[in-house]
């Protein structure tokens, strides 16, 4: 039978290896160095963040998916280096924020939709991984 310092450091290092485990489990965290707080979550976006957040994108060559909701670009490179070679940039950013794109790669053309499976439909998190999305891509091209 684990102690509830055994429960505590156990639930605590699945949280710093980013694992979904209830924090709540974890009684001790402040002598860990861990705070007690469940990982941050982005909620679904609103009318009004929409509105706000997806224009900038759009305007950039991002389209919304009819019949779902959700966001759709296809980049092109020179050749399949610069596209594997942005799409491991973009692999390795997305593994830290804990949100991956659904992408389909073929030679030189990359095509990525992104949606949040939690909240069934676009999340601040899409928004913040498009933005470095096209970041990444901008400096594939120079």
């Amino acid at each position: 039978m684990l102690s509830s310092v055994g429960i505590c450091a156990a639930t605590c290092r699945a949280v710093i290896l980013k694992k979904k485990v209830p924090v709540s489990v974890c009684l001790s965290s402040r002598t860990l160095g861990v705070a007690a707080r469940p990982l941050k979550m982005s909620g679904k976006l609103t009318e009004e963040d929409r509105e706000k957040t997806l224009k900038p994108l759009l305007g950039s060559g991002w389209s919304v998916v009819e019949g779902r909701d959700a966001i759709y670009k296809e980049y092109l490179f020179k050749n399949f280096n610069q596209a594997f070679g942005f799409m491991t940039r973009v692999a390795l950013t997305a593994e830290k924020m804990d949100h991956h794109p659904e992408w389909f790669n073929v030679y030189n053309k990359v095509q990525i939709t992104l949606s949040s499976h939690d909240v069934n439909g676009l999340s601040g998190r899409d928004i913040k991984l498009a933005n470095f999305i096209e970041k990444a891509a901008a400096s594939v091209s120079e």
